[in-house]
């Protein structure tokens, strides 16, 4: 793979993949550092890819990278979210980085499987194929998720 073609997937994807990394690890310098392995390891194993894969490679690249840091023993504790300015978020409106925080609350495999579908546009079945679970796990995931984000939007209101 060239230079010129990594840095393309690069400009292409960095957000998605920091932000899914962020979602994951909830710490701002952890998921730039899953994002320097996975834009790594892609340049390391140079798959050929074609366009319309390379988002789903880079995503399972992340999960896989995310869950590996999440069960190392070296793992630090996490960043608090409340210091991440909105322009690294990369949402707009003030309802929006609410969402995106209570979003954030959430475990860990339901606020990706939310992430993934909602952020990232995945249908169910291709987030099947990142996590590594049944589809109907997936649906599952997205059901109680958005039981838990109810019953926090009616509880502040």
């Amino acid at each position: 793979m060239t230079k010129e073609k990594i840095i393309s997937i690069y400009n292409r994807h960095y957000n998605s993949v920091y932000r899914l990394a962020l979602s994951y690890t909830h710490s701002i310098s952890d998921a730039e550092d899953i994002v320097q392995v996975v834009f790594l390891k892609l340049m390391e194993k140079s798959p050929r890819l074609q366009a319309d894969k390379e988002r789903s490679y880079l995503a399972t690249v992340t999960a896989n990278a995310c869950k590996d840091l999440l069960k190392s023993n070296w793992k630090r504790k996490m960043d608090n979210l409340d210091n991440v300015p909105e322009s690294q978020l990369g949402y707009m409106t003030e309802d929006e980085s609410e969402l995106f925080y209570a979003v954030m609350n959430l475990p860990v495999k339901y606020r990706v499987v939310i992430h993934l579908h909602f952020y990232e546009g995945y249908t169910f079945k291709e987030i099947a194929k990142i996590l590594k679970i049944s589809t109907s796990a997936v649906s599952m995931r997205i059901h109680r998720s958005k039981e838990l984000l109810r019953t926090v939007i009616e509880k502040e209101e």
